[in-house]
C-alpha cells in the first residue's frame, strides 16, 4: 500500500450543507476526493458539514471571516461591488491565506481552487493543482495579475486545470511558459442521473431559470421570452439568489434561491428544460450540465461555455436572437423532440462528464504525476 498524498484543498466558498446552492460543487468534489484511500484531505474553506474523512484547518477567526465573505456573496461580488471593500477584502484574503498556507507545511500538494487563491502561496517548491473556472479568466485580462501568477507557479510544479475546453487556449497564452495547462471537467451527482421526468399535456408547459441574478447572468432572458410566455399555456419558472436589485416581469414566476433536492424533486422532473441566456463569463455551467444530466434540452446563448455543450438541436438550441428562442421554445415542446434531446443529452453527459468520483480519480492521476516532477527551488 503507498502512503495517501496529503492534499491541502482549498477554497473561498463552501455551501454550509447540502441544501446549500452556494459552492455546493466544492463539497461535492472534496467528499470524493476524501472517499479515495489513496488520499488524505486537509480543507482550508468556510464552515460547513464536511466528509468524516476531511481535516478542517481553519481557525476558528479564519472560519468566521471566511463565513462572513460568503454572506456577503463572496469575493468576486465584493469586487463587482467596488468601493473599498472592492480593495481591502482581497488584500485581508490574501493575507489570511498566506498565514494558513505558513501554518500547513507538512501536505504533499496543493489544490487551489481559483487562480487569485494561489497568490499567497509560499516558495516551498511543492508540486501546485490549481482548478480554474469562469470567473478567473477576467483576472488574466490584467497584466499585473498575470505577472503575479506567472512568479508564484514558477516556484512549483504546476498543472493548471480549467473546467471547461475554451479556456485552454488563453491558459496557455498565459502560462503555458510556467505550467502545464489541462482541462479536466467536473462531475455530476449521481441523483441527476437517476431522475425521472413525467411532462403532462394537462398542464402549461414549465421553463426553468436557475441563475444568481444579475444583469450579465440573466443577459436577454426578459427581452427576449416576454412575448412567449403567458402564463396559461407557457410559464417561466425563476430560481437563484437576488444579487442585484432587479424589477422583475409580471409574468416571471420568481421563487428564490432553490436547493438541488427541491429542483430534483419538485421542478426539473415536470420541465420541458432549462433556459439560460447569460451573457457571463461562464466556465462551464454546472446547473446546465446537471438539467442534461437529469434529461432536459437546453436553450442557451450562444457563448464559448455553452457552444461545448450544447449541440443543435441534440441536446438543446444556441441562440442568437428571440426569433431562436421562440424556435426552440416550440420545437422542444414537441414531446418526441423533447425526449430525444434529453436522453441525448443524458447520455453526453455520461459519457464526457461522469460522476464526481469520476472527476476525483482525475484529479488524483494529476496528483502522483505531479509528485514525480522535480520539485522547484
Amino acid at each position: 500500500m503507498h502512503t495517501p498524498i496529503k492534499t491541502l484543498f482549498v477554497a473561498t466558498s463552501y455551501p454550509a450543507n447540502l441544501q446549500d446552492w452556494r459552492g455546493l460543487f466544492i463539497r461535492h468534489l472534496a467528499d470524493a476526493l476524501a472517499r479515495r484511500d489513496d488520499l488524505t484531505v486537509s480543507l482550508l474553506a468556510p464552515p460547513g458539514e464536511t466528509h468524516p474523512r476531511i481535516t478542517t484547518v481553519a481557525t476558528s477567526n479564519e472560519a468566521a471571516w471566511l463565513a462572513n465573505l460568503m454572506r456577503t456573496g463572496g469575493i468576486a461580488h465584493v469586487v463587482r461591488q467596488g468601493g473599498l471593500a472592492a480593495i481591502g477584502t482581497p488584500i485581508r484574503l490574501l493575507y489570511l491565506l498566506r498565514k494558513a498556507y505558513r501554518r500547513q507545511s507538512d501536505g504533499d500538494i496543493y489544490h487551489i481552487n481559483w487562480l487569485q487563491n494561489a497568490l499567497s502561496l509560499p516558495a516551498n517548491g511543492k508540486p501546485l493543482l490549481v482548478s480554474v473556472l469562469g470567473m478567473d479568466m477576467q483576472l488574466i485580462g490584467k497584466p499585473w495579475m498575470r505577472f503575479l501568477l506567472r512568479r508564484v507557479f514558477r516556484q512549483h510544479p504546476t498543472m493548471i486545470c480549467p473546467n471547461a475546453e475554451w479556456m485552454v487556449e488563453p491558459l496557455k497564452a498565459a502560462f503555458a511558459d510556467v505550467a502545464e495547462i489541462r482541462f479536466v471537467p467536473f462531475g455530476i451527482d449521481p441523483i441527476w442521473y437517476a431522475l425521472e421526468r413525467k411532462i403532462s399535456s394537462d398542464l402549461p408547459a414549465k421553463w426553468l431559470v436557475v441563475s444568481r441574478l444579475t444583469k450579465p447572468k440573466l443577459g436577454t432572458l426578459f427581452e427576449w421570452c416576454a412575448p412567449l410566455f403567458d402564463g396559461q399555456s407557457r410559464e417561466l419558472h425563476l430560481f437563484g439568489p437576488m444579487q442585484e436589485s432587479l424589477d422583475l416581469p409580471f409574468w416571471v414566476h420568481y421563487h428564490g434561491a432553490a436547493s438541488p433536492e427541491d429542483l430534483s424533486k419538485n421542478w426539473f422532473p415536470t420541465a420541458c428544460g432549462l433556459i439560460t441566456l447569460s451573457q457571463h463569463a461562464e466556465g462551464r455551467p454546472q446547473v446546465m450540465l446537471e438539467a442534461m444530466a437529469a434529461g432536459l434540452p437546453i436553450i442557451a446563448s450562444r457563448l464559448p461555455a455553452h457552444e461545448n455543450i450544447v449541440f443543435q438541436p441534440t441536446t438543446g438550441w444556441l441562440c442568437d436572437d428571440a426569433d431562436d428562442v421562440r424556435k426552440s421554445v416550440q420545437y422542444f415542446e414537441n414531446k418526441i423532440a423533447n425526449q430525444q434531446a434529453g436522453l441525448a443529452a443524458r447520455d453526453w453527459v455520461k459519457r464526457e462528464i461522469g460522476t464526481w468520483d469520476d472527476c476525483a480519480a482525475r484529479y488524483a492521476a494529476i496528483y502522483e504525476e505531479l509528485l514525480k516532477r522535480p520539485i522547484h527551488v
